[in-house]
């Protein structure tokens, strides 16, 4: 079967083959309590929620790199929101000082290396602008060594995307539950798709669809993946389950960048 990814900015034809979109959300999920997630980020062009991200410390952001398809586009991420059409909660608006997509990312055949580190300053002076915590603003663990979740773990994932296949974004952040899948379980179904050693892949009643990549994979109080893609021609199928990078894969990678960008 021909299936087409529908990446954030344009439509691109690829030869018959299993693909995926990596433009993705929420449905079946439920309206997260508001300000329940402060970690999580809408990352914007020109003032469109386009994908999402989360806080890993007061000056930077993850998410994925798919999220920034041209080297021209200038992002914005807005922290301490729950409704996009309802700024006046708290929500705050920050430019984005550096972009560090992975240097081997690409995204055909296959995804590869989907990660991407966005660094904030502020949007009068244009320097570094650490993020203050709040009641609606904080960020989120990621694990601190290389290794996996165990097969059936409950874990949840957040955004503000489609409710449905084809669907107009959410414009209150919406949450599910959903489950880890065994790796030879997702490599059965995705086949070359899959990469072990930088994915993960979920299923569930609820899970992805598009206008959330870049959100996070929760597990307890960690974020263990970055959302990445699902099947093109229905959002939460149970045959092709939605897959994240792999975030502890990269801890190196991570902290390098962190530690010379200061």
């Amino acid at each position: 079967m021909t299936m087409v990814i529908i990446s954030l900015l344009l439509l691109v034809s690829l030869p018959p083959q299993l693909t995926f979109t990596a433009h993705v959300g929420i449905v079946n999920g439920n309206e997260a309590t508001p300000h329940s997630r402060p970690y999580m980020v809408s990352v914007q062009y020109k003032g469109h929620h386009i994908c999402g991200g989360f806080l890993i410390n007061e000056a930077f952001v993850l998410t994925a790199a798919h999220c920034r398809t041209n080297i021209t586009l200038y992002l914005t991420i807005m922290v301490g929101a729950h409704n996009l059409q309802n700024m006046s909660q708290g929500a705050k608006r920050i430019r984005v000082k550096s972009y560090y997509k992975h240097l081997d990312y690409y995204d055909r055949p296959r995804y590869v290396n989907d990660i991407m580190l966005l660094k904030v300053k502020n949007r009068q002076t244009g320097l570094i602008e650490k993020v203050t915590r709040s009641q609606t603003v904080s960020w989120i663990s990621i694990p601190k060594e290389n290794g996996g979740i165990n097969k059936d773990a409950v874990c949840s994932v957040a955004g503000w995307g489609s409710l449905v296949f084809n669907g107009t974004p959410s414009p209150v952040l919406m949450e599910t539950n959903v489950k880890i899948m065994n790796n030879a379980n997702c490599e059965e179904r995705l086949q070359s798709e899959f990469l072990p050693s930088q994915m993960m892949c979920v299923y569930g009643d609820g899970g992805s669809c598009s206008g959330d990549s870049g959100g996070p994979l929760v597990c307890g109080d960690t974020a263990v993946g970055v959302t990445s893609f699902v099947d093109t021609n229905i959002c939460n199928s149970p045959e092709y389950p939605n897959v994240y990078t792999k975030i502890s894969a990269f801890l190196q990678w991570i902290n390098n960048i962190i530690k010379s960008d200061i």
